[in-house]
């Protein structure tokens, strides 16, 4: 549903994104995730027509953004990270004049309208003046908005922004019931938050995507192993870590021959409990059991394996090691 191929955009000297490549499929929620000024914004911008990029080529629902922006509108609902809302209007009155600038026919708005209130929740506010509701109705009324014309995708720009923790798990459940029918891309730098709403998160940093993570139950399980990434080495940080505790061998000697492991990401020294003791921690890729390779390893160069456990990388350390 959304492809982004090599896309760049500058803003004079300063480049915001660079050369960046991803895809959404159809009926996935994706969070695209990041540090503040990583780029989310500027990426969700393009997606829905409000800025071109300076190169690449993007296509939503097999549009191309910069050709057939019209099309692509009709087929986005987009929810920016301040939402524009008539504080002076009813909910109702407000969600009518949307579905009218979004196209809706006529005869279709008020069956179109009812689907939306109900959707997010708003059926006993819809004659409530929207400057008098709540931060969190105020942002269900901006997702209402969004959906009014009944889009395939949904791209939403820090959805929970500035809520309080029970507004932002009502919204957190919306968003899910709302990814059964569509696709949604939305943005966030709160790692918990699209934990436990997404199936799979790209992680942007500096204007540089560096991750494509696949989650199961919140957990990370494997980074995307066809991700169209233009530099497949930004993604080579694995969840998995088998650490080790080495004896009878100088530690740049045990650094050095690990890292020559098939499916080793990288080798780095840990804390030892003795001078005579060398304590590694191997990442490595999750679709690999190295296990055997790497005690079959040690013990031929005569070397003393004491200890080899596993553990997984949390994905706090996983985001992190993603963006700095």
């Amino acid at each position: 549903m959304i492809e982004v191929q090599n896309v760049t955009k500058n803003y004079g000297l300063f480049q915001a994104l660079k050369d960046i490549s991803f895809q959404v499929d159809k009926g996935q929620i994706v969070g695209f995730l990041g540090p503040n000024g990583a780029g989310k914004t500027t990426t969700m911008r393009i997606l829905t027509c409000f800025m071109p990029a300076s190169s690449g080529r993007v296509t939503v629902a097999g549009y191309d953004v910069f050709k057939e922006s019209r099309e692509v509108r009709k087929r986005v609902g987009y929810l920016p990270e301040n939402v524009p809302l008539y504080p002076e209007m009813t909910v109702t009155k407000y969600l009518k004049y949307m579905a009218k600038i979004r196209g809706v026919p006529r005869g279709n708005i008020r069956h179109q309208l009812d689907n939306a209130l109900e959707s997010c929740g708003l059926t006993e506010r819809q004659h409530q003046i929207i400057g008098q509701l709540s931060r969190g109705f105020r942002q269900r009324v901006g997702l209402a908005q969004a959906l009014i014309h009944e889009p395939d995708v949904l791209i939403l720009d820090e959805p929970t922004s500035g809520l309080d923790p029970r507004q932002i798990v009502e919204i957190r459940e919306l968003i899910k019931t709302l990814g059964k029918e569509r696709t949604i891309l939305f943005s966030t730098h709160i790692l918990p938050e699209a934990s436990l709403t997404c199936e799979r998160l790209i992680v942007i940093s500096r204007g540089e995507i560096t991750g494509d993570i696949r989650l199961e139950n919140g957990r990370a399980v494997s980074e995307q192993d066809d991700a169209p990434l233009s530099d497949m080495e930004n993604l080579q940080v694995a969840p998995l870590i088998l650490s080790l505790e080495v004896a009878g061998a100088p530690v740049d000697d045990v650094l050095a021959v690990l890292e020559d492991i098939p499916d080793v990401v990288r080798v780095e020294q840990s804390t030892s409990r003795t001078e005579d003791i060398t304590t590694v921690n191997l990442h490595y890729t999750p679709a690999a059991d190295i296990r055997a390779l790497v005690a079959e390893t040690v013990v031929g160069h005569s070397w003393q394996l004491l200890g080899m456990h596993t553990t997984e990388m949390s994905l706090e350390e996983l985001f992190l090691s993603l963006t700095v």
